[in-house]
């Protein structure tokens, strides 16, 4: 058994037994050196992304006048492409170690912004968005396993958090950067948000060559027992997996996928608010994720993450409620708040995901298949990603803003049944708590 202190079990780390304390001193001090390089650049590395991301689909159908539903295809084929490259990344970053591919990512993500930048017909937007496609099915599997190669146990659980935080750090300075600079009559505007997006995934690729290059290289493990074991068919048949595959589909669906196009597409096209307000409520979600992260981290420690997850779940469904209910007072300034009150709601579920589901997978994970179950997980994501824009489009073009609303509302119904269903598959340990509770 671990010792204990008054504030929780001392924690093994990577590369010795180190006393961790669930404090942000005492996670920085527990933290390897790779781990500290990797947290200190996250935040920059994601400002150019946060630039893009509440405005691509803005982007694409009011300043460069493609049709919204046009417009959610190509953001739909993204998350195709993603999802294409997602099984043979997972095997290449068990094989090679996910330093290289994590490289290999970024530099498709720089090529992609580039792109789109000086997009203007439907051929080159499909390109740009095959590069970024290329690049989001490179980065979660080969990123989460480079992640779980430097930390491990109850860290581990903690840096997913405190990552997450950090990324929406970056991601929401972006976004009110840009809600500020950019105006859909002036098209440059969009354009220097999407070459400072280039500019900013730089720094993750300096950092995987220098500091970090002796990082997460090739598991020594890779080529033994190369058979059933690690295969896709193998790790599918485990129940846990197949259930928690389910889950991570939907509410990507339901989440991350309608937070990129369903979102502004529905505070634009049914609130009928300015692009200045969405970009102020993704400054409010990121307000919320920074200062609340850790609060939560502190009071899910030892918790089921399962029941954790409900609580996203709950979070999620009043957001997106709320966001209905602007809806009937378009275009007001109280629209206008239930639209950043909405993803202050949304935040705070985020919160309860990044410490859950990517720390479930790779506690059922083994480093010799590591790159192959995140791969898994990341596929399911992308799965919902691909949908969500897609409906998204679909729906609201036709002004469907309301039977939108219902649909992810059954979604997240679905999502519940689905985490207490994962909970009576997985161990005590993979649940993140001990044997005991």
């Amino acid at each position: 058994m671990p010792e204990t202190t008054e504030n929780g079990p001392v924690t093994e780390v990577a590369g010795g037994p180190a006393e961790h304390r669930l404090t942000l001193r005492g996670f920085w001090s527990a933290l390897p050196t790779p781990g500290r390089w990797l947290l200190s650049t996250t935040a920059i590395s994601t400002l150019g992304r946060g630039m893009t991301l509440p405005f691509t689909i803005i982007y694409v159908h009011e300043v460069r006048g493609i049709p919204l539903d046009v417009a959610g295809l190509l953001m739909g084929l993204m998350a195709v492409v993603a999802l294409l490259v997602t099984a043979p990344v997972g095997i290449l970053t068990d094989l090679i170690g996910a330093r290289l591919v994590v490289i290999a990512g970024n530099v498709a993500q720089v090529l992609g912004a580039v792109v789109l930048a000086f997009a203007t017909t439907v051929p080159a937007f499909v390109l740009g968005f095959v590069l970024l496609g290329i690049s989001f099915g490179i980065g979660w599997p080969a990123f989460n396993a480079m992640i779980a190669s430097i930390v491990d146990g109850r860290l581990r659980t903690q840096y997913f958090g405190i990552s997450f935080a950090l990324v929406n750090l970056g991601i929401g300075i972006g976004g009110v950067v840009s809600g500020f600079l950019t105006d859909v009559s002036r098209p440059a505007t969009f354009t220097a948000i999407f070459l400072a997006d280039a500019a900013c995934v730089l720094v993750p690729i300096g950092l995987l060559l220098g500091p970090l290059r002796h990082v997460a290289g090739r598991p020594e493990a890779s080529f033994e027992g190369q058979g059933g074991g690690t295969g896709y068919l193998a790790i599918l048949r485990n129940p846990a997996v197949l259930w928690i595959t389910l889950l991570t589909f939907l509410s990507s669906f339901v989440g991350y996928g309608q937070m990129e196009a369903g979102f502004p597409a529905f505070a634009r096209e049914v609130s009928m608010v300015s692009t200045r307000t969405i970009g102020v409520a993704f400054a409010a979600n990121t307000a919320v994720i920074v200062g609340l992260q850790f609060f939560v981290l502190r009071r899910i420690d030892g918790r089921r993450r399962t029941r954790v997850f409900l609580g996203l779940v709950a979070m999620w469904a009043a957001a997106w409620l709320l966001l209905g209910a602007t809806g009937l007072v378009a275009g007001t300034l109280v629209a206008a708040v239930g639209v950043v009150v909405f993803h202050v709601l949304f935040g705070l579920g985020e919160t309860m995901l990044q410490p859950t589901v990517p720390a479930i997978v790779n506690d059922l994970a083994s480093d010799r298949d590591r790159g192959r179950f995140n791969a898994v997980s990341a596929g399911a994501f992308q799965l919902g990603a691909v949908t969500a824009p897609v409906v998204a489009g679909w729906m609201l073009d036709r002004r469907f803003g309301s039977a939108f609303i219902g649909l992810l509302l059954g979604c997240l119904v679905v999502v519940a049944v689905l985490a207490l269903a994962l909970e009576r598959r997985i161990s005590p340990q993979v649940n993140g708590v001990g044997a005991d509770r």
